[in-house]
């Protein structure tokens, strides 16, 4: 009457074993585009000033969009007082586009396709931004020397 028994708990351990295991599968993203897959929101933007100084400039708002068929979308809201900001990404201090892309993991690069922008110049270009994730946030910026900023997103 042992041998029931210990074939039942073998295969009891057994069982709750393979559920933690698939449990732990789940939760562990298989790769970095699986990673940004989801909603971000804007934590804060560091740009170098004509001094040559970082400045962490935590007022605009934005969201960042990824989704598992490869679409992107992101928007970033200026304050009132940048509201004449205006460059190739920005537009009357609103920045939007939207597009595919597409995760180069060994060079740690996201490259953006834009389909559409609010500054039209932006439409058809590929944007590379080198990436790093580090506690819970993602943190992206340019790979050309002449673009010297920075951007950390955090998950809604």
């Amino acid at each position: 009457m042992k041998r029931p028994r210990v074939l039942a708990i073998v295969f009891l351990s057994v069982t709750v074993l393979s559920g933690v295991a698939l449990l732990g599968q789940q939760d562990r993203p298989a790769s970095d585009r699986d990673r940004f897959i989801g909603a971000w929101r804007l934590a804060w933007m560091e740009e170098i000033g004509p001094d040559g100084r970082v400045t962490r400039t935590a007022d605009r708002t934005g969201t960042l969009m990824y989704t598992r068929d490869g679409r992107m979308s992101v928007q970033i809201q200026f304050p009132q007082s940048q509201a004449s900001v205006s460059n190739d990404y920005v537009l009357s201090g609103y920045e939007a586009s939207f597009g595919t892309f597409e995760v180069n993991e060994e060079a740690h690069t996201i490259t953006r396709h834009v389909e559409g922008s609010i500054t039209r110049g932006l439409v058809g270009k590929s944007l590379t931004r080198a990436y790093r994730f580090s506690d819970g946030r993602l943190t992206m910026r340019s790979v050309r020397p002449e673009e010297r900023w920075s951007v950390t997103w955090e998950r809604y």
